[in-house]
C-alpha cells in the first residue's frame, strides 16, 4: 500500500473552495428553504379552494394540513440523524426530488382519496 493512500484526509477548509462553489452551495441551501416556507404557505392559505377542487369537506380537508404538521414533526428529528447517515449533499438532492415528485403527483390528483 502506499503512503499517498494511508495519509489521514485534510480537515475541510471553506478557505479552499472556490467563490463559485461557495455561491452555487449557498443558492441551493436558499432555494431549498425557500419551497419549504412556500410549500407551507401554500397548503395553509390555499386550504379552501384545495378542498373545493376536490370535492372535500371541511373534514376531510382538516386532515390535509394535519397530516402535513405531523409529517413535519417527524421529519425535522429524522433529518439530523439521516444527513449523518447519507451525507447532507444526498439527503437534500433525495429531498428535493421527493418533494418535486410528490408535489407533481397531488397537482394531478382528481379527489381527495
Amino acid at each position: 500500500m502506499s503512503r499517498a493512500l494511508a495519509a489521514p484526509a485534510q480537515p475541510f477548509n471553506a478557505a479552499n473552495m472556490a467563490t463559485a462553489t461557495k455561491v452555487f452551495a449557498f443558492a441551493s441551501m436558499c432555494i431549498g428553504m425557500f419551497i419549504a416556507l412556500l410549500d407551507i404557505q401554500i397548503v395553509s392559505a390555499s386550504l379552501r379552494d384545495i378542498g373545493g377542487g376536490l370535492s372535500a369537506g371541511t373534514d376531510e380537508t382538516a386532515w390535509v394540513q394535519t397530516s402535513y404538521l405531523i409529517a413535519e414533526i417527524i421529519v425535522i428529528p429524522l433529518s439530523g440523524w439521516l444527513s449523518r447517515v447519507f451525507s447532507t449533499r444526498w439527503l437534500f438532492c433525495a429531498s428535493a426530488v421527493g418533494f418535486t415528485l410528490t408535489s407533481l403527483l397531488c397537482g394531478v390528483a382528481w379527489n381527495i382519496q
